[in-house]
């Protein structure tokens, strides 16, 4: 494994029972990167996603998060990664301050560097105003930016985010992709997002194509638009699909 890269795997395997969900996948990302999976509900991004992030153990292949095995060092991987799943399990009946007072603690803050933390998140993701709502109360599309200010309390080298904008309306997705974008530019955190929103697809550096649990192509946004001569991701998603599918002339 190349430990230059934030995420590197080969040969990645998830079988469950006779089922294969994830098929023998090849792919690394840079330090700093925004890396896309894109794919309907059901292609293997949310089993590649929790096997990356030490929840599920791999049922072949090897890789490596932050330079640790995600085989063997699951624990170590945890310390040092921020993951959001688009059901980020906030607590509804609990303030919003409370709810990053508990995910803080977790990650081992406490005292002055748990408030030093939240004063920052709040002031980075602009939820301030919510700090003493209940969480339960508030609209969905500031609980995905509470999500991810309880998910980078902690300052994790790699970001994990599973469909974080499934069900928030197109102008609170655009302005979360705004915040991530600013997050790896700023901080040089690495994202690894998955979605199905596929125009999502333009503000990632990168882009993993996968369906039935294979990646079928993977390069940059505008690298695929040229390649398959088409003027947006979600064309160029439908064509490969069709392509290896079969349903395509080629």
């Amino acid at each position: 494994m190349n430990h230059d890269y934030a995420v590197d795997v080969e040969d990645l395997t998830k079988r469950f029972g006779r089922f294969t969900a994830v098929d023998h996948i090849d792919f690394s990302v840079r330090r700093g990167e925004i890396f896309g999976f894109l794919g309907a509900n059901g292609a293997g991004k949310t089993t590649t996603i929790r096997m990356l992030c030490g929840i599920l153990l791999p049922s072949d292949g090897k890789g490596s998060v932050a330079g640790y095995s995600i085989m063997t060092q699951s624990e170590r991987i945890k310390q040092v990664i921020g993951y959001m799943s688009q059901r980020f399990s906030l607590y509804s009946d609990l303030t919003v301050r409370e709810n990053m007072e508990f995910f803080g603690g977790t990650y081992g803050l406490k005292n002055q560097k748990l408030k030093n933390r939240i004063e920052r998140v709040t002031d980075l993701y602009g939820i301030g105003d919510f700090l003493d709502q209940l969480t339960g109360d508030i609209p969905l599309g500031w609980k995905q930016r509470v999500g991810l200010a309880s998910a980078t309390l902690h300052d994790p080298q790699i970001l994990f985010l599973d469909e974080p904008t499934s069900g928030v309306d197109p102008s609170a997705r655009r302005q979360f992709w705004q915040t991530i974008y600013q997050l790896a530019r700023g901080s040089g955190t690495t994202i690894f997002v998955t979605t199905h929103y596929l125009e999502e697809a333009e503000y990632c550096d990168r882009a993993a194509i996968m369906h039935k649990g294979t990646i079928l192509d993977l390069d940059t946004p505008a690298s695929l638009k040229s390649r398959y001569s088409k003027s947006n991701m979600e064309d160029v998603f439908v064509h490969v699909i069709r392509e290896h599918e079969g349903e395509l002339t080629v």
